[in-house]
């Protein structure tokens, strides 16, 4: 505590009070309001969204229009649990006596703050808590699924043929009058993959593996030259078509994360501001109330 001195060496009225200008108590008021609002409107955005999911083909919503409706609804439930959060803040706190106005609004307004910082840093672990705990259950189920798909194909392929496994069928199935012919195409199978997959890593496949592709084919299936050549331009485009339908969706799925992320900090930042202004709104109705009723006792 700061005081004065006289001129005599006597201790003078203390300019600087000895109590703190931080009331928690407000502070996790509000906080609290603000994550019970926050987990309520959050519980009630999953149930809207899983609405817009389904898996039947067809009756989804995109994955632009979900993205988008989600980000959205974050930022709402951002500015709406902000706000009252901060207003429940300032209208919580005692008046502060003998502290000028411009104080009291400072006050207010970092009160406001402090109790969104609290709010946020609850949620964010509360969610990162529950997505990793999602996570380690979905990795759990995808290694136990592909240590079974593993066991029952290791008699009939390696791990390095099963990207092109379908592909490579759809290269060897022979004509329907031959459908139940019975040979093995094991070593046919394995040759091609291995050209399949250096293709793949190459990005393209050179037209001396094309043509051997065709000739593998015509001599596996009773096709023509010319029809085997025909059956392998239309596979290699397919596996093209698949490469760029995986490579779009990827992109798509990076602009919709870059936009959730801009548009979520953004969102903080205006909540930010909510609450530390709707501290100072509720703070300043708690005063001016008090005041009308000490001057109605008057």
């Amino acid at each position: 505590m700061s005081v004065s001195m006289t001129g005599s060496g006597e201790i003078a009225t203390p300019v600087e009070s000895s109590k703190s200008a931080m009331t928690w108590g407000p502070i996790f008021g509000g906080a609290a309001a603000a994550i019970g609002v926050t987990l309520i409107l959050l519980l009630l955005g999953s149930g809207v969204g899983l609405t817009m999911v389904s898996p039947w083909a067809g009756q989804s919503s995109s994955l632009g229009t979900v993205g988008v409706t989600a980000a959205i609804w974050l930022v709402v439930v951002q500015w709406l649990s902000s706000g009252l959060g901060g207003y429940i803040t300032g209208r919580l706190r005692t008046k502060w006596a003998a502290v000028h106005t411009d104080e009291v609004f400072f006050r207010d307004t970092a009160h406001g703050f402090i109790s969104w910082a609290l709010a946020t840093i609850f949620v964010a672990g509360f969610l990162a808590s529950s997505l990793t705990s999602l996570a380690g259950a979905g990795a759990q189920a995808v290694g136990s699924a592909a240590t079974a798909a593993g066991t029952a194909a290791s008699s009939t392929a390696s791990a390095a043929d099963l990207p092109t496994a379908y592909f490579t069928d759809a290269l060897l199935r022979p004509e329907q009058a031959r459908a139940g012919a019975t040979t093995d195409d094991a070593a046919a199978t394995a040759e091609v993959s291995r050209i399949l997959l250096n293709g793949a890593a190459a990005g393209q496949i050179p037209d001396d593996d094309k043509a051997y592709l065709a000739t593998i084919v015509s001599a596996r299936t009773g096709l023509s030259e010319a029809d085997a050549r025909t059956r392998v331009d239309t596979v290699l485009k397919r596996i093209d078509d698949a490469k760029v339908a995986a490579q779009k969706a990827a992109d798509e799925a990076r602009k919709a994360a870059s936009t959730t992320a801009l548009l979520g900090a953004l969102s903080l930042l205006i909540g930010a501001f909510i609450a530390a202004a709707a501290a100072a709104f509720g703070g300043s109705q708690r005063d001016e109330e008090e005041d009308l009723i000490v001057t109605s006792r008057i």
